[in-house]
């Protein structure tokens, strides 16, 4: 039976799960330059022709 004080720091323990953060700090930085590559050109298509029509061009 653990003590109240070894319960206590299993609750407040947050060195977390490192390689499990790392995994996902890379796959959304993959997902976000595989979405940019992907619409990147419309998206500045897109934000050129709203210049345009705001401009006057």
């Amino acid at each position: 039976m653990k003590t109240l004080k070894r319960r206590m720091l299993d609750v407040t323990d947050e060195t977390g799960d490192v390689p499990g953060w790392v995994l996902i700090t890379l796959m959304t930085a993959g997902l976000v330059i595989l979405i940019w590559g992907l619409a990147g050109p419309a998206l500045s298509a897109i934000f050129e022709q709203a210049i345009a029509k705001v401009t006057g061009m």
